[in-house]
């Protein structure tokens, strides 16, 4: 299921008008998007391989900001799955599929920092997030 399939309030909706200018777009996206619309999206990487989809997108209440999606990747029914969180940053949107791309290979991803769903992480410890982003490649913000 992708972000349109998940859209209850219309804002991805082709309007159908053939005028040029901001009402031909659908909706607000994809530079603005509903957080509830891109929870479940699938994850691939650049050699389309499927990393697992977007469990949950964490907010930094403290400067306004996405700060990590949580990715679950592996197991089978919910056995067994790691969870990562992966700075929002290293994500981008392909709007051609309707999925996210991270740049890491799926080896990588294999052994990157994760946790269980029973022992998540305190993700506003600066240690880290330094080892998170330091991992991905990205930066702080």
């Amino acid at each position: 299921m992708n972000y349109e399939d998940r859209d209850t309030y219309g804002m991805y909706k082709d309007h159908g008008t053939s005028e040029p200018g901001p009402d031909q777009r659908r909706g607000p996206g994809p530079e603005m998007m509903g957080a509830n619309t891109l929870v479940g999206n699938s994850v691939y990487n650049h050699q389309d391989e499927d990393l697992g989809d977007i469990k949950e997108i964490m907010l930094d209440l403290r400067n306004g900001t996405v700060a990590y999606a949580v990715l679950s990747f592996g197991g089978f029914l919910g056995m067994g799955e790691k969870l990562f969180a992966v700075p929002w940053h290293a994500l981008t949107l392909d709007t051609l599929n309707k999925r996210f791309v991270l740049k890491v290979e799926k080896a990588r991803l294999e052994h990157a920092p994760g946790f269980d769903k029973g022992h998540w992480p305190n993700m506003a410890d600066q240690s880290w997030a330094r080892e998170i982003h330091s991992y991905y490649g990205t930066q702080p913000h």
